[in-house]
């Protein structure tokens, strides 16, 4: 596993139709195509690259959704990470197939990810769900497709209302799922395969009843949830990490905030180092996240954010800095799994995090 690291430039704004340039960056063009040739990348097993910085597509609203995808490409983001229960692959697919069509840019220069939901864990579910994904993405195959959760449901069913909602680990095995998961592999329909939301010990019980090592485990990464250990794993293992909520996700829905949720974008700490630096706290947290070698994946829809997310990189943290984020450790998750918590199928946050921070 490698990666390495480049500096981008922040001036950069795009709406839904064009590149906007401020007449502050004449030298723009040029150097935004330094930017997109040297991005950070992720090495994986097999010497494939993955954008260290992505697109973050959950809660990014119908309507919305394809003019940020079309920006953030415009911008220079090569990586978009989707989901068949994000609702919004259609229109996702749709803005990618008008620049493949107009010659923005083409499918390889591109990284897809999408993800396989809880009701199509049963062997026979994964390629039909899969083809319905590429088929609204418009595309031929997947860079990377993920087992969503580590949490089966009854085929059909969104959201779980009841036990009976639910499929037990001990009658419908991860194993299984990751076997499906290797056979559309196989046929060329993604390139790789990983999981998301997985612990240490699922990923060990994966690798020695599985037959492959996953190859990347996505989850909740941020300084409040640091997950050292996990880390550590995965460069053992050569699986790659992606951070979700890499900068706290205040977005989410209300109905998952405790009253007590800290607001990670106010800490104090990232707000002196984002001052000192004369950045945002936004672009400090992201390049923590890529500094330790992992990729990011911040949502945004309004044009400037996506801007100043794409500029995170050229970011330089100090050793001081980092000592100072590391320091902030709270083995705090702002998801959960609480939604999942169905005891009599064994659904518990216990289950689903194994006693792990």
């Amino acid at each position: 596993m490698s990666f390495t690291t480049i500096t981008t430039n922040p001036c950069m704004i795009a709406d839904s139709h064009h590149t906007i340039l401020p007449p502050s960056c004449p030298n723009l063009l040029r150097r935004l195509s330094r930017v997109k040739s040297n991005m950070t990348q992720l090495r994986l097993a097999n010497g494939d690259q993955l954008p260290a910085l992505g697109l973050g597509t959950w809660k990014a609203e119908p309507g919305v959704v394809g003019q940020a995808v079309q920006a953030a490409v415009r911008l220079g983001y090569r990586h978009i990470d989707c989901a068949k229960i994000y609702g919004n692959e259609a229109e996702i697919g749709a803005a990618l197939a008008t620049m493949f069509a107009n010659g923005e840019i083409r499918r390889e220069e591109l990284w897809i990810t999408s993800k396989l939901w809880n009701d199509a864990h049963r062997p026979e579910h994964v390629l039909p769900t899969l083809q319905k994904t590429l088929a609204d993405l418009q595309l031929d195959y997947l860079d990377l497709y993920l087992i969503h959760w580590p949490v089966a449901f009854r085929h059909g069913v969104l959201y779980p209302e009841q036990a009976s909602d639910t499929v037990p680990l001990s009658e419908l095995p991860l194993v299984e799922t990751w076997s499906a998961m290797q056979g559309v592999q196989t046929r060329g329909l993604t390139k790789h395969i990983g999981v998301a939301n997985f612990t240490r010990h699922k990923l060990r019980r994966l690798i020695e009843q599985g037959g492959q090592v996953p190859e990347v485990n996505q989850l909740e990464l941020h300084p409040y949830l640091q997950q050292w250990p996990m880390l550590e794993f995965c460069q053992q293992n050569r699986i790659l990490l992606t951070g979700y909520a890499p900068l706290g996700s205040a977005g989410r829905p209300e109905h998952l905030k405790p009253a007590d949720e800290p607001v990670l974008l106010q800490d104090p700490v990232i707000v002196s180092i984002a001052a000192r630096l004369g950045v945002t706290p936004a672009q400090v947290l992201i390049q923590w996240g890529i500094s330790r070698g992992v990729s990011v994946i911040p949502k945004s829809v309004r044009p400037e954010r996506l801007a100043e997310n794409f500029a995170a990189t050229q970011v330089q943290l100090s050793e001081e800095d980092t000592l100072q984020i590391k320091s902030l450790e709270r083995h705090r998750r702002y998801f959960t799994g609480q939604f999942w918590t169905f005891p009599e199928h064994h659904y518990t946050p216990e289950t689903l995090w194994d006693g792990e921070n």
